[in-house]
């Protein structure tokens, strides 16, 4: 089992910048994936960044150029900077954690509201 833990949601404007953070219960370094998605208000959960255990790191559309996605495994969290934020992308964001092709867990969610 492995429990996900996101904050730095909030309220921020047009324009401004957050940093969430997902920290894991365990050790994530041989985790296959890290995973950002969100859900806006009446719209399904959509993905917003991954960042795999080789380093390698994908991006939404509507994110790439103003979010970047990193991991510390030493302190087994992932984050997800968001800058020159839009009303767009207000959602509840959730961290993911695919361990293996069959096992992944999910956070509880971190809300995040842009409006000036």
């Amino acid at each position: 089992q492995v429990q996900l833990v996101e904050s730095g949601g909030g309220l921020v404007q047009p324009g401004g910048s957050l940093r969430l953070s997902c920290v894991a219960s365990r050790s994530i370094f041989s985790f296959n994936v890290m995973e950002w998605y969100r859900q806006a208000p009446g719209k399904e959960r959509e993905l917003v960044a991954l960042i795999r255990s080789g380093g390698s790191i994908g991006y939404a559309n509507s994110v790439k150029g103003r979010c970047t996605i990193s991991r510390d495994n030493a302190k087994r969290t992932v984050y997800l900077q968001m800058n020159s934020l839009k009303r767009e992308d207000t959602a509840v964001y959730y961290c993911r954690a695919v361990v293996t092709g069959t096992e992944d867990y999910w956070g509880q969610g971190t809300e995040v509201t842009v409006s000036s």
